[in-house]
């Protein structure tokens, strides 16, 4: 079988009944299935024009930051303190540069991890000379040609010779309306990744039910889209008996000074969270996160093999007071 690449071209509509891709060059492609990756983007802000202000999503994105701190600025302002945020201010600070991170959270991440978590992730980064400015919005930049400061929404302003916005992604669905399929923060599909007869999406772009977790999710993660885009795939290709459901623990790293950050599992803000070793002060141990008496997630700094074993325990469906009692054994 040979590829028909379609370089330099983009999808701009799709008939779900027909399996009929729309180019914007006018052509169409028809096909017995469809796998829809059209991942994620950047949420910006208004920057007025301004030079100087980034987001951070491909590696163009990425050079154009790096160029920025090797050119000496002195004031780096980060907005959004989740895991590309906190990355970005890490390297900023590991270059010697001033950095002041605006979250609108009261903690960083705290949707995610939880108030506890989030503000030992707030420590980390004061432990390192971040100026944070929690529970605070972005009202507007100002300068002259270039950004020189970014107006909050608390009437205090952040003095900024560079800028990263970092406040999440929206998927890329837009060229699918209209076209038959369901559409909600993302691709809606089944728990096998169809989201309807021959079409199927993986990555950042698509929305599934999870089972393992009894949830509907969309998993903004490459190592996701690697195992997902997998999946799709074969179930495009497998008769209806053979399709399994896709129910992964997501899971992710990052890395932010001296510590390795890693998080297996979904969790919430309101799970019981325990410390099972190391400690809080010391930036450096392990914690799972429980609901309904499940285990449903583990939290690492600088652990990471407590974090795959009790990742495989989230796997298996283990009892929360089971992997306390494990954890205990351990001890």
């Amino acid at each position: 079988m040979q590829a028909d690449w379609r370089l330099g071209r983009r999808a701009v509509g799709l008939d779900a009944a027909s399996r009929t891709v729309t180019l914007d060059d006018g052509s169409e492609v028809r096909a017995d299935g469809i796998l829809i990756a059209t991942g994620a983007r950047c949420r910006e802000l208004p920057t007025g024009g301004l030079d100087g202000i980034h987001t951070l999503r491909g590696l163009d994105d990425c050079l154009a930051i790096r160029a920025e701190f090797e050119a000496s600025p002195q004031r780096v302002a980060v907005v959004g303190a989740g895991f590309i945020g906190a990355e970005v201010a890490a390297t900023a600070r590991e270059r010697g540069l001033e950095v002041t991170v605006i979250e609108a959270l009261p903690v960083p991440l705290g949707r995610i991890l939880g108030a506890e978590m989030g503000a030992v992730c707030a420590e980390v980064h004061r432990d390192h000379g971040v100026d944070l400015r929690l529970g605070v919005g972005v009202d507007g930049f100002e300068g002259h040609g270039r950004v020189e400061r970014v107006n909050l929404s608390d009437n205090t302003s952040v003095q900024a010779d560079v800028v990263v916005v970092g406040i999440g992604v929206i998927p890329n669905t837009e060229w699918l309306e209209g076209s038959g399929l369901e559409l909600d923060n993302g691709v809606v599909c089944d728990e096998t990744c169809l989201a309807a007869p021959g079409i199927a999406a993986a990555g950042d772009v698509a929305r599934w039910p999870n089972r393992r977790f009894g949830e509907t999710m969309r998993v903004e993660h490459w190592d996701n889209a690697i195992d997902q885009g997998q999946h799709a795939a074969r179930r495009l290709v497998s008769a209806d008996r053979q399709a399994q459901p896709y129910a992964p623990v997501p899971w992710f790293w990052s890395d932010q000074y001296d510590r390795k950050i890693q998080l297996a599992g979904r969790v919430r803000p309101d799970d019981e969270v325990r410390v099972i070793t190391g400690s809080i002060e010391e930036r450096r141990f392990a914690a799972l996160y429980g609901r309904a008496g499940r285990l449903v997630g583990v939290l690492g700094f600088n652990r990471p093999r407590h974090v795959m074993k009790y990742r495989n325990l989230v796997e298996q469906g283990a009892g929360f007071d089971e992997a306390l009692a494990i954890a205990q054994q351990s001890e």
